[in-house]
């Protein structure tokens, strides 16, 4: 009699999330402060206008504020409507 080993895979897959992305609003002084609410709540339709306030206060106060982080494809998208706007802003990985 013979024994057989018989091999069993594990059929469940894990499943890693998408790498995220920040896109940051560069402090700039150009632009009125109303005007970057303006883009802000234009280009993210998800923020609310205190939170693009407080956006804009940040990246006055300090020169540099998080506008939101999600997926690449998003964060480039926001990045360039930013910029077309005449804002500075960058994305970098979240880490």
């Amino acid at each position: 009699m013979s024994v057989e080993t018989i091999e069993k895979r594990s059929t469940s897959t894990v499943r890693k999330n998408a790498p995220r992305y920040r896109v940051l609003l560069h402090n700039d002084d150009f632009n009125p402060m109303e005007y970057v609410v303006q883009v802000l709540l234009q280009t993210v339709p998800s923020l609310t206008q205190p939170q693009a306030v407080s956006i804009m206060m940040e990246a006055h106060t300090n020169g540099l504020a998080l506008v939101i982080t999600c997926a690449l494809e998003p964060a480039e998208f926001y990045c360039e409507t930013l910029k077309n706007h005449g804002l500075t802003s960058t994305i970098e990985p979240d880490e």
